[in-house]
């Protein structure tokens, strides 16, 4: 009985979501919903399939730039969170800058950043970055801040140096909250990826949204809102098999976290 209510439990979300949806193709088509202004669900699917070809081509486009700009946010957030956590004079100095950092607007920096780096690459994978690496650095900051004491006094007592304390204790302790970062990160990716592309782009999902929507193509806007949506699940739920496999400490916990 207990595992039938988990299974119905971890099902729940995707009955409410197929639910909104139904609800949603039923309001469009009583109201008689001009498409112009709210396509249906189906007709989204239709626009979706009608423009898969072009749909592929902008995704890589954006995931390209997403997943460099999340790999290089997770490297840059790692030596961040080392040096504030070994420097308490520098935690002190650089802690408010990145809070600073995280009340620019998007907008501004999509704006700003092609016009010093001009108008390929670069900027939107800089954008992912400055948007990604947060997340990763508080939490795993955290991490390391929660580590049981009494397992550090433990190890300093056998003769331990600090690095090898470090290494051993600290680092597999914070992992948990590392991973918890990375996932917030990587939907924060694509939603930067894809902001950077309404200022200055000729490809990516993007650019596609915008010449859609300045054309009224609504459908053909929110199939690439749904491509969007799809990856960003794909993206979590690889991190949370990342996190399962690299962390066996933790998989109790993770297991218990599925089934509850």
């Amino acid at each position: 009985m207990k595992k039938t209510q988990n299974t119905v439990e971890q099902l729940a979300p995707y009955f409410s979501i197929v639910g909104l949806l139904l609800l949603w193709e039923a309001a469009v088509r009583f109201f008689q919903v001009p498409d112009y202004i709210l396509p249906a669900p189906s007709q989204v699917l239709i626009a979706a399939y009608d423009v898969r070809h072009l749909l592929l081509v902008h995704t890589g486009v954006t995931l390209g730039e997403a997943l460099t700009g999340l790999l290089l946010s997770i490297v840059v957030a790692f030596v961040i969170a080392m040096l504030l956590h070994s420097v308490t004079w520098l935690y002190s100095m650089v802690y408010p800058l990145l809070i600073l950092s995280q009340t620019i607007p998007l907008i501004i920096l999509a704006i700003l950043l092609p016009l010093w780096l001009g108008w390929g690459i670069t900027p939107k994978i800089v954008i992912v970055v400055l948007v990604c690496f947060f997340p990763i650095v508080i939490n795993l900051l955290n991490g390391l801040d929660e580590v049981d004491p009494d397992q550090l006094s433990l190890f300093h007592s056998m003769g331990a140096s600090n690095l090898a304390t470090f290494f051993m204790v600290k680092i597999p302790a914070a992992l948990p909250s590392f991973f918890t970062g990375v996932r917030i990160s990587a939907t924060y990716s694509l939603m930067a990826a894809v902001i950077s592309e309404w200022v200055g782009a000729q490809r990516g999902l993007g650019y596609f949204m915008t010449i859609k929507q300045k054309a009224f193509a609504i459908d053909e806007v929110l199939a690439a809102v749904l491509v969007i949506c799809l990856i960003s699940y794909l993206l979590v739920k690889f991190i949370d098999w990342l996190e399962y496999w690299l962390i066996p400490w933790n998989r109790e916990y993770l297991l218990q976290e599925t089934w509850n």
